[in-house]
């Protein structure tokens, strides 16, 4: 998406917005929108995106008065794409493992997991929450590598090389799971956390500032783009390659 701006603009922001337009107008009764962690303090486009996508949902939530709601997902193990799933390749192909850089940690969860919390949030829900599945301690991923690599019956760094390739652009060292002011706590599923007052973040000029993306991203004005994203979510910090590490540095034990 950092190489597509206007299309996850398209997909993620004027998507939601559609489906919930939609939503409103049939009297759809429960609205659950899959956002991520990486939309907290976004570094990324694809993390931006999905805040934006967020704030939407609070908007018609407050707008139309039904339990419209996000959900925040980590890392789905097992899904399409997954690191687990990377890595599996790379020792089946006798290595390298990439990784983008050594300290870089991510909060993991379940295939099934990630269906509970969305099916809990839909019932949970009474409009214009975010809901975070509990999912302890972020991992490093370097140590997931060494640790996939040892359970192949290899030893990490002589059988098997890991290499870092440097962080690639708006990829963070660490995910968030809450943004600062958000008043967050356990609701009565025990794995599932909630922030009620989410809706307090919607600008009021919501829907202009949505106009003004939506036009940059049919005219595939990146640098609009950003900048838009930037007006509408203060905390979204594009991160540069200039902080990524060297790449092609191996790590051996």
């Amino acid at each position: 998406m950092e190489q597509n701006p206007a299309e996850a603009i398209t997909n993620n922001v004027i998507g939601t917005r559609n489906l919930l337009q939609v939503a409103t107008e049939f009297e759809v009764n429960h609205f659950v929108m899959v956002s991520t962690d990486k939309a907290v303090n976004p570094t990324s486009i694809m993390g931006a995106s999905k805040r934006a996508a967020e704030l939407l949902v609070h908007q018609s939530a407050e707008k139309s008065g039904r339990p419209y709601v996000a959900v925040r997902f980590g890392n789905v193990l097992g899904s399409r794409g997954s690191v687990i799933l990377t890595f599996k390749k790379q020792i089946a192909a006798g290595g390298p493992i990439t990784i983008t850089h050594p300290e870089m940690t991510r909060f993991f969860m379940t295939i099934p997991e990630a269906t509970q919390l969305v099916l809990q949030a839909a019932v949970l829900g009474t409009g214009g929450e975010v809901f975070v599945l509990d999912m302890g301690q972020p991992v490093k991923i370097m140590d997931l590598a060494q640790d996939l690599v040892e359970l192949s019956g290899l030893k990490p760094g002589q059988d098997i090389e890991i290499v870092v390739t440097g962080s690639r652009p708006g990829e963070k060292l660490f995910e968030e799971l809450f943004i600062e002011g958000e008043s967050y706590a356990r609701t009565r599923h025990d794995k599932i956390f909630v922030a009620e007052n989410a809706s307090r973040f919607v600008p009021p000029d919501l829907d202009d500032m949505i106009h003004v993306l939506e036009t940059a991203a049919s005219q595939s004005d990146a640098t609009a783009i950003i900048r838009g994203l930037k007006s509408l979510i203060p905390e979204y910090t594009p991160l540069s390659s200039d902080t990524a590490v060297s790449p092609f540095t191996p790590l051996t034990n």
